[in-house]
This record gives structure tokens, sequence and C-alpha cells, in this order.
């Protein structure tokens, strides 16, 4: 049951009601105002409390009557009530390519669908090259080949450096949150992430490391074991990259014909990277390839149940403990009649 309580109007000192209600304030002599529950919601009561300046016990002049008729208002907060502060806007994080960064997995899907219709055009040239040794290609179907592999290759270029600038900023802001979540700052710079992986020959090796160290600070196996594999089918893909230029530089007519069929590899070879870039990201960002969040999986020794499941045997003994005597008995006596029995033949 609450407890009834007077509020003082002056001090706001809270009396509880004995007997009979008090109409002073014993401390300050204010006025106490109606008795009601400690606990009792602002509509059961037959007062409210009302916020006034310090001074409000200062004598002042009656208002005039335009003063009186005019609605109150404040040209500025006032200073005496309470005062909420407005929130302070948070400066937004740079990021570096970041119009290219919210695209990066249509880019990868992209490149590695182009890098596929490239070897594709290029596989279509060698049929041609083929059915040319017995027989003449008319010249409209020469230049629908031209146009297809060059086409197909200009286009996977220009995608494939798109997805590139994607990539490398998905993999800076990954490795701002992974440095983040442990009260650390990248080490590397921006500028060095996208030198390190954007510059030939030298990309060979960078991006790499840079995909290694953020899956070992995140502590994920699985994320160390996808750099790691990308990493290889990366130095791979530049190396067959190389090999195919300079096959080009072949003056034969055979080595041409092998150079197409090089070529066809090399894009094939590049769709795959694509797409394991694709999932390395993902498996970084705690994903699988198609985007969907990993269950986390925990592998324990088994252990046998603190309660057998199957019950024990028990003898049988025990089971015919609860039998009446007679029932026991007559067992044992045909028993002890068949060893006399069996002794006297003995003798």
């Amino acid at each position: 049951m609450s407890t009834v309580v007077q509020p003082c109007a002056r001090c706001g000192a809270r009396w509880a009601v004995q007997r009979a209600p008090m109409h002073w304030c014993p401390r300050c002599r204010g006025v106490l105002l109606s008795p009601a529950p400690i606990d009792a919601p602002a509509d059961r009561r037959n007062y409210r409390w009302v916020a006034r300046k310090p001074d409000h016990r200062v004598r002042r002049q009656p208002p005039g009557p335009a003063e009186q008729s005019r609605t109150p208002r404040y040209t500025r907060i006032p200073r005496w009530g309470l005062i909420d502060a407005p929130p302070q806007a948070v400066g937004a994080v740079r990021r570096p390519l970041g119009k290219l960064t919210d695209s990066v997995t249509v880019l990868l899907v992209a490149a590695t669908g182009v890098f596929g219709l490239a070897a594709v055009a290029e596989l279509a040239r060698y049929a041609l090259l083929l059915h040319n040794r017995t027989r003449l290609i008319h010249p409209v179907v020469l230049f629908a080949s031209d146009a297809f592999v060059i086409g197909a290759g200009v286009l996977a270029i220009l995608i494939a450096l798109l997805a590139a600038l994607s990539a490398v900023g998905r993999l800076i802001e990954l490795r701002r949150a992974a440095y983040d979540a442990v009260g650390r700052s990248d080490p590397r710079s921006p500028r060095a992430l996208i030198s390190g992986c954007l510059i030939p020959v030298v990309n060979l090796l960078w991006p790499g490391i840079f995909l290694i160290e953020v899956a070992a600070l995140k502590g994920d196996p699985r994320a160390v074991r996808a750099a790691r594999i990308w990493w290889a089918a990366w130095v791979f893909g530049g190396v067959v990259a190389t090999a195919a230029l300079l096959w080009r530089t072949a003056d034969s007519l055979q080595a041409e014909a092998d150079g197409v069929l090089f070529t066809a590899v090399t894009d094939v070879v590049a769709a795959a990277v694509a797409l394991l870039t694709l999932w390395v990201l993902r498996t970084l960002e705690g994903r699988d390839l198609l985007g969907r969040h990993r269950t986390a999986r925990r592998w324990l020794i088994a252990v046998d149940p603190a309660v057998p499941v199957i019950e024990p045997v028990h003898p049988g003994g025990r089971e015919h403990a609860a039998e009446p005597a007679g029932a026991e008995q007559a067992p044992e006596d045909n028993g002890a009649q068949d060893r006399e029995q069996e002794e006297v033949m003995a003798k």
C-alpha cells in the first residue's frame, strides 16, 4: 500500500500524512498541497508542478491591460529552464573511392561475365582459324569476329580497372573497421594501399600481404586460408597474362593461332580471379559467396552421457524378490529333490 504524502509548494519537501492533513510546511512554513499517494499519476492529483524563474518571489507591478491580453512568447530559449542540447553532427568518415566501393559486387560480377565473354570471342576466332585451313571465310564474318574480339577485350579491360579500384576501396574499409574493432588505427595509409594494389609488378606482392594482415587481425582461420588462396590465384593470373602478352610477339602463323587459344585461357583465368576476389572480400566480411552471413560452428569432443541411455541389465533374483515366499520355495524344493535323486542313482 502506497504512502500518502503532502508536498510543499515552496521547498518541495514531502510529508507523510499521519492522522489529519496539515496546512503549513514544518520546514519553511510554505503551503502544503492536497494529500495524494506518493506514486499517484498526474491525472489523479489536484495540483501540477509549474517551472518558474528563481526570482519568482520578487514583487512586481501588475501588468497593464495591453500586456494582459498579449500572448506569452519567448524570443530565445529561457536560460533558467531545461535545455536539450542539439545533437552534434558527426563528421562523415572520408571514404577513398567511396562511389566505386559501393558497387564492388556489381563490378566484380560484371568483370567475371565480361572476361567469360572475351574467352568465348577468342574461342570463336580460333574456330574460324580452323575453318580457314580448308575453306575461305566471308569478309563479313571476319569483320564480325574482329569486332567481337576487340570489343570484348576493351570492355573487359575497362571493367577490370573499375573493379580493381572498387576492390581496393573495399579493402581499405575492411582494414579500417578491423583495426577500429581492436582499438587501433591502420598503420598503412590509403595512399600506400592504393599504390601497392595498382602499380604493375608491385601489385603481385602487396595485395596478398594486405589481405593476410586484416585476416590475421580478425582471427578467422577461414579468412586467412581464403586470402592465401586468392594470393596464389592472383600471382598465377599475373604470370599467365604476362605470358599471353609475350606470345603475341610471335611471327609464325601456328604461334599466332596458339596465341589465340592461350588468350582464351587467360580470359578464363581472369574471370576466375575476379570471382575469387569477390569471395575473399565477402569472407573477410563474415559472409559466403552469395552474400549470406555465415553461421558459426563449434566442434566439441564427444563424451559419454552422465546418465546411461540404456537401462542396465538387472539380476533375475532381484526381480522376484518381491514375490511371495511360497512361490520362491517351490523351485528351490524341486531342485533339492532332483539333486537327492541324482546322488541315490550315483550310489
